[in-house]
């Protein structure tokens, strides 16, 4: 079966843990930093796309972000609110490979959004 043909799926990471993103500065101040012990697990939304390679939906500041997993550009996300397409233009340079077609991409996107707004909403 090939690979345009496959469903996505989205897997929820009921393991995560939220690493600390907040330094705090003074009472009631604080400065948002990426953490510091990012890695492969962290994440809660996941869509695989092809062998390592998936889009994920990650903490980051006060809102999800949405990225690749693996990254030869590191930190390349925006926030989930944002349009699939400018979300996905501006990650795409991070995809890896050539076998995994745009469209699939910006379907993945598209779910991650989904689900969020289905969890904001409780319906999910």
């Amino acid at each position: 079966m090939g690979m345009d043909m496959e469903k996505l799926t989205i897997e929820i990471n009921e393991q995560f843990v939220r690493t600390n993103d907040i330094i705090p500065l003074a009472e009631n101040v604080g400065m948002m930093v990426t953490p510091l012990t990012l890695d492969e697990k962290y994440w809660i939304f996941r869509v695989k796309l092809y062998e390592d390679q998936a889009i994920i939906g990650f903490p980051k500041f006060t809102t999800i972000a949405i990225g690749f997993a693996q990254e030869d550009d590191w930190n390349t996300n925006l926030p989930y609110i944002l349009p699939a397409e400018q979300i996905y233009n501006h990650i795409a340079h991070n995809k890896k490979y050539n076998q995994i077609p745009d469209d699939k991409c910006l379907e993945a996107i598209r779910l991650i959004q989904k689900t969020i707004a289905d969890i904001e909403r409780g319906k999910a």
